[in-house]
């Protein structure tokens, strides 16, 4: 179950969502390199060696992504994988890819990556330009010529050359950080909610570790 609060800190989610780019570009690379080395080579066994340690690298990155959810933008994710069968490698590893979450964690380390992208590319955005005209009238000075032309330096619409014709960009830059502001924490609580969705348990699989706890006394099986 997912504890929820009304919005993300906002120092977290500016971090969260920068991380996700990189972070999306390594697990993209990896992805695609294991599952592509470990079909192809499937048919000497190589391949089922490389794809189990994907399996196994996938629900781990998935814990340590519900932890990062969690300390940077206050959502707490439940696991949602079932004990594993105590006897037997190949019972435990049918258990494993039979687990839908195996698949729906693949899927969140699939989509990070331009999810992570466009959530870069929107926060980069809008905080670049908040800043840039909030601080004019004080850099506008040591622009090139000692003033700032809207939209180019070739294209002068507008000249700004005096504290006092700065000052309503100014006023406009101080607006479009609030708009960033809550742009950056309703990005983070999409993520987050998106997170939810496919790092957590569904509602079936609620009820089947429900289940299980209740007959966990009369079967034998371990935590994994």
């Amino acid at each position: 179950m997912v504890r929820e609060r009304r919005d993300p800190p906002f120092g977290g989610s500016v971090v969260f969502l920068l991380m996700n780019l990189p972070l999306g570009v390594v697990a993209f690379a990896l992805l695609t390199s294991f599952t592509a080395a470990g079909v192809g080579t499937a048919v000497v066994w190589v391949g089922m060696g490389l794809l189990a340690v994907l399996v196994l690298a996938v629900r781990g990155g998935a814990r340590l992504e519900r932890a990062r959810v969690y300390a940077l933008l206050d959502r707490y994710i439940d696991l949602p994988y079932l004990p594993l069968p105590a006897e037997g490698q190949k019972n435990r590893w049918k258990a494993r890819l039979k687990d839908p979450s195996t698949w729906r964690d693949l899927t969140y380390f699939f989509v990070l990556f331009p999810l992570g992208l466009v959530e870069f590319v929107l926060v980069t955005v809008f905080w670049s330009t908040s800043l840039a005209l909030a601080g004019l009238p004080i850099y506008f000075r040591w622009l090139p010529d000692g003033a700032y032309y809207f939209p180019a330096d070739d294209v002068r619409w507008l000249t700004v050359d005096s504290t006092v014709e700065a000052l309503p960009w100014a006023a406009l830059g101080v607006l479009f950080i609030a708009l960033s502001v809550a742009l950056t924490k309703a990005l983070a609580g999409v993520h987050a909610r998106l997170a939810n969705a496919l790092l957590g348990p569904t509602v079936a699989q609620r009820r089947r570790m429900e289940r299980w706890w209740e007959d966990a006394e009369e079967k034998n099986l371990v935590a994994g």
